[in-house]
């Protein structure tokens, strides 16, 4: 249930671009043509299901707090958390090379419609985000981390590839003139975040909120139960009295 509420979580409540608005370079400059889009959008759901897994275990390994305690007990107070976006961006940029030179061997016509944003990748914040927001948001396994890469590269996938599939009919469809290109672009993504942000109902509830909730109607309980036994003492003390 953990993965499946973060999968669904990933991709459509928090969407790297229309809740974060992360990767909008790419996002608006390669979003001409379907082709292109879903072409970097493979590629960026690649990158992001490798190194958000692989940055995972160099945070639980080697830069949070303590966590060199397994080369020894006096390496546990060594804290290297400084060094996170200078490794995470170092094995985003391997992976990005990586990319490069296989989408180059096999699919030149893609390698070369996507210009410099294929090797921007390694530099894309969204690619970079999903990597901090894992840290940030302390992801407990090795599992979860790749099940939040693949899923906030989908996101982000269907993100790119929904604004061209839409780019490509407003060709022939009669925007006013200030409008044409970016602008309508712009108007076009606030709309789909605001879409986007009808989701949020997905998923209200998590079991720490219903852990607190049941805590909450049993103390309503026991204190209700409370009062009824005092009243009912009052009523009996107050009958034998009057007796």
């Amino acid at each position: 249930m953990e993965h499946l509420e973060l999968f669904f979580k990933s991709i459509f409540i928090d969407n790297m671009v229309f809740a974060t608005f992360l990767g909008m370079c790419s996002y608006l400059a390669v979003s001409k043509k379907v082709s292109t889009a879903i072409g970097l959008g493979a590629a960026v759901i690649f990158v992001l299901a490798v190194t958000v897994p692989m940055n995972w275990l160099l945070d639980q390994y080697i830069l949070k707090d303590g966590a060199l305690v397994w080369l020894g007990p006096e390496y546990a107070q060594y804290d290297l958390s400084f060094l996170s976006f200078i490794l995470f961006i170092a094995t985003i940029a391997t992976m990005v090379q990586l990319v490069e030179i296989v989408v180059e061997k096999f699919s030149p016509s893609l390698y070369n419609s996507l210009g410099i944003f294929l090797p921007l990748i390694a530099v894309n914040c969204a690619i970079l985000g999903g990597s901090l927001f894992m840290q940030s948001r302390e992801i407990e396994s090795l599992g979860l981390a790749f099940n939040y890469g693949i899923s906030s590269g989908i996101g982000w996938f269907l993100a790119i590839v929904a604004i061209a599939s839409i780019r490509e009919k407003i060709r022939y469809s009669n925007v006013p003139a200030p409008l044409r290109g970016l602008g309508i672009t712009f108007i076009i993504t606030g709309l789909m975040a605001i879409g986007f942000m009808s989701f949020g109902g997905m998923l209200t509830t998590d079991g720490k909120k219903e852990e607190a909730e049941t805590k909450t109607a049993n103390t309503k309980t026991e204190v209700f139960n409370q009062e009824k036994t005092a009243s009912t003492q009052i009523v009996e003390a107050s009958k034998i009295t009057k007796q």
